[in-house]
């Protein structure tokens, strides 16, 4: 009689672990002036989550998206507050300024709604350690989305370095990122009018790229704060960015290491790649594809897929940390701590470029 009420019980856990894994999240997307939001927008159908309320004050812009993404109108509400309260999502995705998401988290916090906000986590430290606060409070996940963390080739290369020890210690990684400029790779009014805002933004190519840098660097270091950061900032074309920065260099040192972050709006093309550079060899990767060199051989290039589900998806991953089927490490890319480490970069790297001088961040 035992046996087959074990096959019944492991029966049952196994139809119970199928069905929490097939479980759709509830999402809500805040805001939709930021045009990543094309990207959740185009994943609706995805059976990891559902989308069930939008919140969007601008009409126009709310219609034309949900018509292009054949979405019902249904699905709008003109504030925050009550696509929370009436569609009651389980969790949260940001898709306006930078400076917003501090709202977003102050709203979804006490009604125990997880959120996942755009890259960067905040335009301040100050932003960020409230932010940080009431997600601790209140027992939330809050997570931060970069294009980049979804990259099959940076996996590759943290494995070549960790796993397989084939650079030795790393001595110096270099991050490109940027492109033409928002204006003329023609983004949508409604982004560009605060992506260009310092306030809004918290400031101009330095942070809109100079996040991802220190994001991928801060990770490759398994979370590891910079002793200081050095930042010299451009204004290379004031007539079309007349309120901040278009170009950014930083630089980051640790104990042994150096991080070089090239952030800018005046790229020739579109380009997002990382150069990891060890005691014996080098790593070049991008989206598509990624090369190995030691010392002297001839380059060795890889072409990368996409990652496998949910892992293909920043959403599906979302979901999956909502439902318990994957624990977000303190070191991972969207995590918390690891993003406050990286706006603490972000932040020095304003402060140097507008005093002249290296910021020396205070060790924990």
């Amino acid at each position: 009689m035992k046996t087959p009420l074990l096959i019944l019980v492991l029966l049952l856990a196994f139809l119970t672990s199928a069905q929490a894994q097939q479980k759709k999240l509830r999402i809500g997307i805040a805001g939709l002036t930021h045009s990543h939001v094309h990207w959740i927008l185009n994943s609706a159908n995805r059976p990891e989550f559902e989308i069930v309320g939008i919140s969007e004050p601008n009409r126009d812009l709310a219609t034309r998206l949900l018509k292009q993404y054949n979405l019902p109108l249904t699905l709008l509400y003109p504030t925050l507050e009550e696509m929370l309260d009436k569609a009651k999502p389980e969790a949260v995705t940001a898709f306006h300024s930078i400076y917003n998401h501090l709202a977003v988290v102050k709203a979804c916090a006490p009604r125990h709604i997880h959120v996942m906000v755009e890259k960067p986590l905040a335009v301040s430290n100050d932003h960020a350690r409230q932010m940080a606060a009431l997600a601790k409070q209140y027992n939330i996940h809050l997570l931060t989305n970069y294009e980049t963390t979804w990259y099959a080739g940076h996996y590759e290369a943290y494995d070549m370095i960790y796993r397989d020890n084939r650079i030795g210690k790393i001595r110096k990684v270099v991050v490109h990122d940027g492109h033409r400029g928002p204006k003329e790779i023609n983004v949508n009014p409604e982004f560009l009018a605060w992506l260009t805002d310092p306030v809004e933004n918290g400031g101009g190519a330095l942070m809109d790229f100079g996040c991802y840098g220190a994001d991928l660097i801060t990770w490759l270091l398994k979370g590891e704060k910079p002793t200081s950061v050095t930042a010299v900032t451009q204004q290379i074309k004031p007539d079309v960015y007349p309120k901040g920065d278009d170009d950014a260099t930083i630089l980051l040192t640790y104990p042994g290491t150096t991080g070089v972050i090239q952030a800018s709006w005046n790229w020739p093309y579109n380009r997002k790649d990382i150069e990891i550079y060890g005691q014996t060899a080098y790593i070049w990767a991008d989206k598509n594809s990624l090369t190995f060199r030691n010392g002297d051989d001839a380059p060795q290039q890889t072409p990368m897929t996409t990652l496998p589900a949910p892992m293909d998806n920043p959403f599906a991953y979302f979901a999956a940390v909502v439902n318990g089927n994957i624990v977000v490490k303190d070191t991972d890319l969207s995590s918390l701590p690891l993003n406050i480490t990286a706006v603490e970069i972000l932040d020095a790297a304003r402060r140097s470029a507008k005093e002249g001088k290296t910021i020396y961040l205070q060790k924990k």
